[in-house]
């Protein structure tokens, strides 16, 4: 008996290593690459002529890890892997949890979660770009010939992550925790060996250094904190994984490995700083003797292709749950492993991704310009993500408004103060993640809005099922001949008579020897026990309805679920089954239904999605189709 519980012991340590490890690769890849950048470019605007005032550097340094304890400890580390949706993260995770419990449509929360996952969107263009070019821009302390190639090496690194996506994250996560191991480690030594060549920079570690550089450095200070939040980019990536690896890993390997290394990496770019000025000009690489300098590079662009990861993982993620949550139109997607459901890739994402970044690096040229146009969309997913928060203390954990209050208005101020920071860069580039979150934000609503409108459009024509059965089994010489087998029509709303029911009887005049009427749920919950997952209900002699259960992160895979019937009386034989599914084709509808330009989108979106024959996993020789034209 101990030795069986050792064993287990042993086997649940081991399992939590794997996703330690995972989770500093995965999780932290983002996070782990800001010291390239962020202490780069909040300290340029106070350069005069090779000068910098010591109280400017302690104040900038104290500030970047006074942000890292007050955001990524406090808020998502310590409380919103807490704000869990059945164990899953992420701003549309939360989202669904918050209108299950409210039991109603909310508008005014449904537009913040969906601003908050186009934020997100528009962060995982932006990373790729930025953290890759960061990298290769090393090069050129290595050798200035080598600026020249940044931006093509960069879209190649690009071309190629991308096209790997498609073999899956499971075993190229494997290879990055390691890594990225590697690279936190590099940077804690690179700050440890210089925090000593000015001791004053622990001065730092008071936060009241921090209030004073706020207060202090004016209108240009304002402007700076904009570079000071890119130290915390990764934060909402890093909630969104939490369904990958599990709260505990994701916690410890911040404690254990990824803070203390930033912190020391930044204090020992601050203490650099301070005895020697020039070094201002890249920080970062400084820090690394010669010899360690081209090494140091090329696993700095291993670390961001890892945080590139990171984020277009995230992405997958948020697709999958904007899908089933009926925010998008059906996609493509694909399961990369076959334990790990976390583990998926969305081509069309993917290739939405791809196009962004390309055109991102292509567009700025350069870290720097880039680094202007990136705070905008995490500081605004930051500043939804803590209101959202607000709503789910009220909810879920019965805090009362005036306590909910109090315990995130300093955490909301902060990231306020952080985000009119960022829009000052508006016209610097900060634009493109405004505008790439407001056409994100238009398809998901238009794609909601223009769903619900069609829906009940369609359900004043609907017969209710009840009158339908009970007049077709009526013994009448228009009665439609009885055929062997059993015919499933696929609806979205069970009590009401499936047109293209009413179409097979019509054109075909023929009715099955068994019927059944089948909806497939999305739950607002990410997994659904197999327990929950069927229910039948007998109609009449010829007719039954089936209603098929899935969480919002689970595959709803039909064929499979009918399988699983057989225990509760269900006699499923697929080669006696045929599926029938109606094909809507859109046709516009001017002056009535959605505005023009919202009819055009909807189509489109409708054209791009998906057939519901691969989506729901039906066996392509047992489908049928039958079209209708729809206005709308």
């Amino acid at each position: 008996m101990s030795h069986a519980t050792s064993h287990d012991r042993s086997s649940d340590t081991r399992k939590f290593l794997v996703l330690l490890l995972g989770s500093i690769g995965v999780v932290y890849g983002d996070i782990g690459t800001s010291p390239l950048y962020a202490f780069r470019e909040a300290l340029r605007p106070f350069v005069s002529d090779g000068v910098i005032r010591e109280e400017v550097v302690i104040g900038l340094i104290s500030l970047m890890v006074w942000t890292l304890t007050i955001i990524v400890t406090f808020k998502y580390v310590l409380f919103l892997l807490r704000a869990d949706n059945d164990g899953e993260g992420g701003t549309l995770s939360l989202l669904a949890l918050l209108m299950k419990k409210s039991g109603s449509y909310m508008p005014v929360l449904f537009f913040a979660g969906v601003i908050g996952a186009a934020l997100f969107i528009g962060d995982a263009m932006i990373t790729p770009a930025l953290s890759v070019m960061s990298a290769l821009e090393g090069m050129k302390l290595v050798t200035p010939a080598f600026a020249d190639y940044v931006l093509p090496l960069s879209a190649a690194i690009m071309v190629g992550l991308f096209l790997v996506q498609s073999k899956g994250t499971a075993a190229v996560s494997k290879f990055f925790g390691p890594i990225t191991v590697v690279w936190f480690l590099a940077m804690a030594w690179g700050g440890l060996i210089h925090i000593g060549d000015d001791w004053t920079i622990l001065q730092a570690l008071n936060p009241l250094n921090a209030l004073w550089f706020i207060t202090h450095a004016g209108i240009v200070g304002l402007i700076v904190l904009g570079a000071v939040f890119l130290t915390v980019t990764g934060a909402e990536a890093l909630y969104a994984d939490l369904g990958h690896f599990g709260r505990k890993p994701i916690q410890v390997a911040w404690f254990i490995l990824v803070f203390p290394a930033l912190a020391l990496n930044y204090l020992g770019q601050g203490a650099l700083v301070l005895t020697h000025p020039e070094a201002v000009e890249n920080p970062f690489y400084l820090l690394y003797p010669d010899w360690a300098l081209l090494p140091i590079v090329i696993l700095a662009t291993m670390a961001t292709i890892i945080a590139s990861q990171a984020v277009i993982t995230g992405a997958f993620s948020l697709a999958r749950q904007a899908v089933h949550l009926g925010f998008l139109p059906r996609l493509m997607i694909k399961f990369t492993s076959e334990t790990n459901t976390g583990q998926i890739y969305v081509p069309a994402v993917n290739g939405v991704l791809f196009i962004g970044v390309i055109v991102l690096i292509f567009s700025f040229g350069d870290s720097e310009s880039l680094a202007t146009a990136y705070g905008i969309s995490v500081t605004g997913a930051m500043v939804v993500t803590t209101l959202m928060a607000h709503q789910f203390l009220r909810q879920v954990w019965g805090y009362s408004v005036v306590t909910a209050s109090l315990l995130l208005l300093p955490l909301l101020l902060v990231e306020g103060v952080f985000l009119i920071a960022n829009l000052t860069k508006i016209h610097d580039g900060g634009w493109v993640p405004v505008v790439l979150a407001v056409a994100i934000m238009l398809v998901m609503w238009t794609w909601t809005r223009g769903t619900r409108y069609l829906k009940n459009k369609i359900a004043q024509s609907d017969i209710p099922l009840t009158d339908f059965i009970a007049a077709v089994e009526k013994k009448s010489k228009h009665a439609p001949a009885i055929v062997p087998g059993t015919a499933i029509f696929l609806t979205s709303v069970p009590d009401r008579t499936p047109a293209v029911l009413l179409h097979n009887i019509k054109h075909n005049h023929v009715l099955h020897e068994r019927n059944v009427i089948l909806t497939v749920w999305t739950q607002d919950k990410p997994y659904v026990p197999d327990s929950e997952r069927i229910q039948i209900q007998t109609l009449s002699d010829r007719f039954m309805r089936i209603d098929l259960t899935f969480g919002f992160m689970e595959d709803p895979n039909v064929t499979k679920a009918l399988s699983a019937c057989r225990k509760k009386g269900f006699k499923f034989e697929i080669m006696n089954t045929s599926f029938y599914l109606g094909r809507r084709v859109l046709v516009r509808s001017p002056n009535v239904g959605l505005p023009g330009w919202q009819e055009r989108l909807y189509i489109a979106l409708a054209d791009f999605g998906i057939d519901p024959s691969d989506y729901f996993k039906l066996p392509a020789n047992r489908v049928v189709e039958l079209g209708e034209q729809v206005a709308i």
